[in-house]
């Protein structure tokens, strides 16, 4: 059968490509429910962070004391060839690949030897969501499990235990081509570990530890370069509560040449993610028509993962309405069906939008900070809605919609403005590799369908209720997006969190907002920042508001200020600015509109409180491509190795006014006071917009 809603998912590409075009209704506060908060604040802050005290500097457990599990190797089918660990551990690299594997989601291989590795950093963040105690990262066991050398679970002696490494199984479409089976190629998972004092389980997998049987034409090796920047990246990330994969630690391999565009250095990171299934898992087993292996792996997606069928939403009438889309029932029986007959949805079809509602989420929080992934991909899009994959990724610099940071996505493909059309795009192609599944409704497990799928009788009301499910989860992709969008825009704003937001916001502010960042040619970060530092009291009067202006069009490496139009510019962004100073003091005052001079209706404590609640979602810092190739010289060219650790506390910490001097979780950071100065300022001119390959 072939599934066509290629109407809808146009119009909604149309509609989302920019989002802050159109007005929209207020939203609450939950997207996914409690399953879904278990990843994902909706405060707009990092729910490791929130969720519970932080632990003492050493809280934690050994590595060895570390609850570790295999439940996906145990869960789904592995390799036909090499069918136990026995098998591929006594298999030579030859023999493993790199081939075509199938009928299988795996490939049980073991990481390549090292030889002196030497640990450059490693999170103290991700130490503690894992649950490790921080004195671990001095051991040498943890130094030897981080690189491979170090295989827990398995015995080599007696080619026995409850677990050994793999890589997975999975394709995609790349630039929107299907490019058939791609995998793991370097990527090698050791185990799963439970966090005993949280409870949430991550699957612990090292990156360019060798050759798979996915390598394809490649080395199974990553470069100091890219892994660097994929180390830093992911705890950023985290930081600023995007959902994202997590970096543990990184580690130079000295004895590692790596053939790219020049001969580098190779590393290994250690990442963490509560599932590395993606969207290509279900493109290659749709590809290949393995009907049994994509409903078993569906049901271990909802099952294992995704914390069981009931804790998928329920069907919703109109997803269109925001209000009904935001937060949807759960708890609903796995044999339940809901709808009307011919469109009823059944546990499938809630497994669908719930992949749906946390990808919409994920892409909303990346256009609010200007995060740009550059290769979104189907095989690089998570199935849990989780930044993954990190190659010529960027944060924004000056505003441009049409900015991309990969230099070989000539068309724009994957650009800022079109990463919330391109992800809708991916979660249609997941769609129609389960719409068999949800397409068949009420029939989904009957004895018939379970053995031989559609008949020529069956198909067409199957295909139109699997288009039914696409096109509804289409819009409630929409009404996701949109209000996660607004509301965190609205916080970056200076809006309090539980205000309900004027319908017109996007109109008269945002979307008047973007447009001027765009024209005046501002940087997106810097601009939020020195917003969270105005006091109300400094944009009463037309003058003083002209010389607030002034602040953030003078940036010293430009000299914007001594161009011939600044005075228009100057009037230009004053404007706004007195258009967002009405707004924001009716919100801090009750919703009431006072007089444009009207400062008196806010207190300097209450503005105060409104400064430190913007200063806490607008990061001071964010890891800019100049600054990470400016580290990547500095450890790669120079040897040094503090330089990393200092970019990584900002990373870890973005929302401070500085790091320098001041104690950290009870530690005093010594840090480096003019870095800090020169990484938080103006981007040199020749170092914005900068762009990479794919090659990493």
């Amino acid at each position: 059968m072939h599934f066509r809603p290629v109407a809808r998912c146009l119009a909604l590409a149309h509609h989302c490509r920019d989002p802050w075009s159109r007005s929209f209704a207020s939203s609450s506060s939950s997207l996914f429910g409690s399953v879904g908060i278990r990843y994902m604040a909706m405060a707009g802050l990092n729910p490791s962070r929130d969720a519970s005290p932080r632990p003492d500097h050493d809280d934690g457990v050994t590595l060895a004391d570390l609850p570790k599990s295999w439940h996906f190797t145990a869960s789904l089918p592995p390799d036909p060839l090499f069918p136990t660990p026995a098998d591929s551990h006594k298999a030579t690299r030859e023999e493993l690949g790199p081939r075509q594997v199938r009928g299988a989601l795996f490939t049980w291989v073991r990481p390549e030897p090292q030889q002196d590795p030497e640990l450059l950093a490693v999170s103290p963040a991700a130490m503690r969501d894992l649950g490790l105690a921080l004195s671990e990262a001095d051991t040498d066991d943890f130094r030897q499990t981080v690189v491979g050398n170090k295989l827990h679970g398995w015995d080599p002696e007696t080619l026995s235990g409850p677990g050994y490494p793999w890589a997975q199984c999975y394709g995609g479409f790349q630039f929107g081509d299907w490019a058939g089976q791609l995998g793991d190629g370097r990527a090698i998972s050791l185990f799963e570990a439970t966090n005993p004092r949280t409870g949430r389980r991550y699957e612990v997998q090292l990156k360019g530890a060798g050759l798979t049987p996915y390598s394809r034409f490649a080395d199974g090796k990553a470069v100091l370069r890219s892994s660097i920047r994929e180390f830093v990246v992911s705890e950023a990330l985290n930081a600023l509560g995007i959902p994202t994969t997590r970096a543990l630690a990184i580690s130079l391999l000295p004895h590692s040449r790596v053939r790219r565009e020049r001969i580098e250095p190779g590393a290994i990171v250690v990442r963490l993610a509560e599932s590395w299934l993606r969207l290509g898992t279900f493109d290659l087993l749709r590809a290949r028509r393995e009907r049994a292996l994509t409903r078993r792996l569906a049901t271990y997606l909802a099952e294992d993962v995704l914390g069981g069928w009931h804790a998928l939403p329920a069907r919703i009438d109109n997803p269109s309405d925001q209000a009904q889309a935001l937060s949807p029932p759960r708890g609903i029986a796995p044999e339940t069906l809901q709808g009307p007959s011919g469109t009823e949805e059944n546990r499938f079809a809630r497994l669908y939008r719930e992949v749906v509602r946390r990808n919409a989420a994920t892409v909303a929080r990346w256009q609010v900070y200007g995060f740009m992934n550059g290769v979104l991909n189907t095989d690089n899009t998570s199935v849990l809605g989780l930044s993954l994959d990190f190659g010529p990724f960027a944060f924004m610099d000056t505003f441009d919609p049409a900015y991309t940071p990969n230099h070989d996505d000539a068309l724009l493909r994957y650009s800022y403005r079109n990463q919330p059309t391109i992800i809708w795009w991916n979660l249609v192609r997941f769609g129609e590799a389960l719409a068999e599944l949800f397409g068949a409704g009420p029939d989904v497990d009957t004895d018939d369908f379970v053995a031989a799928g559609p008949t020529e009788a069956t198909a067409p009301p199957i295909i139109a209720r699997a288009e039914d499910v696409i096109n509804r989860a289409g819009d409630e992709y929409k009404s996701v997006f949109l209000s996660e969008y607004k509301r965190l825009f609205a916080l970056r704003l200076g809006f309090r969190p539980e205000s309900p937001l004027p319908a017109d916001v996007f109109d008269v502010l945002i979307s008047p907002l973007l447009d001027v960042l765009t024209d005046l040619e501002l940087d997106f970060h810097r601009f939020f920042r020195r917003l969270s530092t105005v006091p109300l009291a400094d944009l009463a009067e037309e003058d003083s508001r002209l010389q607030v202006a002034s602040r953030f069009l003078d940036d010293s490496d430009d000299s914007l200020a001594l161009r011939n139009d600044d005075k228009a510019r100057r009037e230009r962004l004053a404007d706004w600015l007195a258009l967002w100073r009405e707004r924001v003091v009716a919100d801090w005052s009750g919703g009431e509109s006072p007089d444009a001079d009207a400062t008196s209706i806010i207190p300097p404590e209450v503005d105060a409180e409104r400064i430190k609640a913007m200063k806490r979602v607008n990061p001071n810092f964010v890891p800019r491509g100049w600054i990470l190739d400016e580290v990547i010289r500095r450890v790669e060219h120079e040897g040094e190795r503090d330089v990393l650790k200092r970019l990584l506390h900002l990373a870890l910490h973005p929302f401070e006014d500085s790091w320098a001097g001041r104690e950290f979780d009870g530690i005093l950071y010594e840090g480096d006071r003019d870095e800090e100065v020169r990484w938080t300022g103006s981007v040199p001119r020749t170092k914005r917009a900068m762009q990479c390959s794919c090659s990493s």
